[in-house]
């Protein structure tokens, strides 16, 4: 008895041994016309595999990608579509490029830097200063989410200036942050619907 451990890899495992063994029959046969009807006959076993996918575009030119690869390239055959060529199978994807300057503190991230710096750069008003407020609240959330003990509201206000470079200044005289509790009473309270609805 012969495993099929034993036998060789299957280049698309997900359709199985009897799919790839009708492909190599496919491979054997002289005549062009009945290979093009076994052919089409295996792309239509294939597609019933996974009619879930009946609906999503280039499904079936997929399929017919799909047997070119599990015959090697070697099925000469009129394809409907155009077929992915063997060179391009095996291309690695263009790199993509990752930001390579630091975030001076992870646990408030790259976003809220910008978002200090364009509070930096807000013009003066009430805008501003609620602006700033939400920003050093969400500070002191991902702060806390990263240190769980209590987190002094100056050291907020030291890294809020040192992010802006000077331009954003405030202290507790001018601006109360969200409690402790509070932001851990949030953290906990259950996402509960308010609304009721009423028997019919």
């Amino acid at each position: 008895m012969e495993y099929n451990t034993q036998q060789r890899v299957l280049p698309l495992p997900e359709y199985g041994r009897s799919i790839q063994n009708m492909v190599d029959h496919a491979l054997t046969l002289e005549d062009r016309a009945e290979r093009q009807r076994c052919a089409n006959t295996i792309i239509n076993i294939m597609g019933n595999m996974f009619p879930h996918l009946r609906d999503v575009p280039d499904f079936k030119h997929k399929l017919w990608d799909h047997l070119a690869i599990m015959s090697d390239f070697k099925l000469d055959i009129d394809f409907p579509y155009e077929i992915i060529k063997k060179d391009n199978l095996y291309t690695k994807p263009e790199v993509i490029p990752y930001p390579s300057s630091k975030i001076r503190y992870r646990h408030y991230g790259r976003t809220l830097e910008k978002m200090i710096k364009l509070a930096a750069d807000y013009p003066e008003g009430e805008e501003k200063k609620q602006l700033i407020a939400l920003i050093a609240n969400h500070m002191k959330k991902s702060f806390m989410n990263w240190n769980k003990d209590n987190v002094d509201d100056r050291k907020i206000f030291e890294d809020l200036k040192e992010y802006s470079k000077g331009a954003i200044q405030i202290d507790e005289d001018s601006l109360r942050l969200m409690e402790t509790k509070a932001i851990l009473y949030r953290k906990t309270k259950p996402n509960n619907n308010p609304r009721r609805y009423s028997k019919q």
